[in-house]
């Protein structure tokens, strides 16, 4: 028992056993209890149990869980999907964020399992250095497919929150620099219908990017750059809008000067580069969705979560002039620095 004085150590309980929670919506997702309750009557323990060919017990205790976690809503003795499950947990829902789920179960559970050797050696630890040549290009091709489907649900929903709060109507054509699978640019472009995009990345990745694209109907304002930023001399010119979105907490500050450097080369005269990150603050204390995804970056990459002041530094050292923030809360960032070519 806690003395007078003492905090509880209810909080440190509830942390303790908060992965349980993960994988309790981890095991019903992969089982498909929300497709199979969108849009129903809902079950009772003795239906999922029969449903799902499992014995009543566990079907009871599965139900509670995701009920008692918000999952799942309770009506006259039937569980039904809550508003939350229904709308982001539903396979072919426009929301859906069913990747980002597997990823972190499939791919990710098992790399923290070893953040302590992490920690004890600086290399990350859900792919091997030694065999492949980055994260991106996992040797498991269903994980990178993974992966890809789970960024491409993220950055939609995070490119939407940006597009509410930051006013890009000044501006005529978007590079998308590391873009991925060309969420943003979809997304971007039809909020800001004068805006042209084109996604700059990896030959590999530009096919899955223009996947999206057409899948979305954006090929008339959409397009693929081929190329490395790292490798390649400079960046694609005729653009008066640098986009930087989850990607410079993938690098060390080095190559992060590098690609700013690029950046403000090849940008015309009076326009602007826009980083998107969860940005941590300059006193390094939080915030906490910034701060475990700089842990996340400690298994996954050479990189971390750098602050609104280390950003605005490097910017104005690369040319750059008035670094802003702008916050928000979304997905895969809780704002923007901003920065422009005068």
């Amino acid at each position: 028992m806690a003395t007078t004085g003492s905090p509880s150590p209810l909080p440190l309980m509830a942390l303790a056993t908060s992965f349980w929670q993960f994988k309790t919506l981890a095991a019903a997702y992969e089982l498909g209890l929300f497709t199979l309750l969108s849009g129903g009557k809902g079950v009772t323990a003795v239906e999922l149990a029969e449903e799902f060919g499992i014995q009543e017990r566990p079907a009871e205790i599965l139900l509670t869980g995701c009920a008692a976690l918000d999952l799942l809503e309770k009506h006259e003795g039937r569980y039904r999907n809550s508003p939350l499950s229904e709308e982001y947990l539903v396979p072919g829902k426009a929301g859906h964020l069913g990747g980002l789920i597997t990823m972190f179960d499939q791919r990710l559970y098992a790399g923290w399992d070893k953040l302590t050797t992490a920690v004890r050696t600086n290399r990350p630890t859900t792919w091997d250095p030694d065999k492949e040549r980055s994260l991106f290009e996992s040797a498991d091709p269903r994980m990178l497919e993974v992966f890809w489907e789970a960024m491409h649900a993220m950055s939609t929903q995070t490119a939407r929150t940006l597009g509410e709060h930051v006013d890009l109507s000044g501006y005529r054509a978007l590079l998308d620099v590391g873009g991925g699978s060309a969420a943003f640019d979809i997304v971007l472009t039809q909020v800001y219908p004068n805006l042209r995009a084109n996604v700059y990345e990896l030959a590999f990745v530009a096919e899955i990017a223009e996947q999206n694209i057409k899948a979305a109907g954006a090929s008339d304002r959409v397009g693929t750059i081929n190329g490395d930023f790292f490798t390649d001399p400079a960046f694609p010119g005729g653009h008066d809008l640098h986009l930087f979105s989850m990607v410079m907490h993938d690098w060390d500050e080095t190559r992060n000067r590098v690609l700013l450097r690029k950046s403000f080369e090849a940008l015309e005269p009076g326009g602007a580069v826009v980083l998107c990150e969860l940005l941590v603050n300059d006193e390094k204390t939080g915030p906490l969705p910034a701060a475990m995804m700089s842990l996340n970056k400690l298994i996954e990459t050479e990189g971390r979560n750098y602050t609104v002041a280390e950003y605005a530094t490097w910017l104005t050292d690369a040319g750059f002039a008035d670094p802003e923030v702008i916050a928000f809360d979304a997905v895969g960032a809780n704002g923007v620095v901003i920065a422009h070519k005068r």
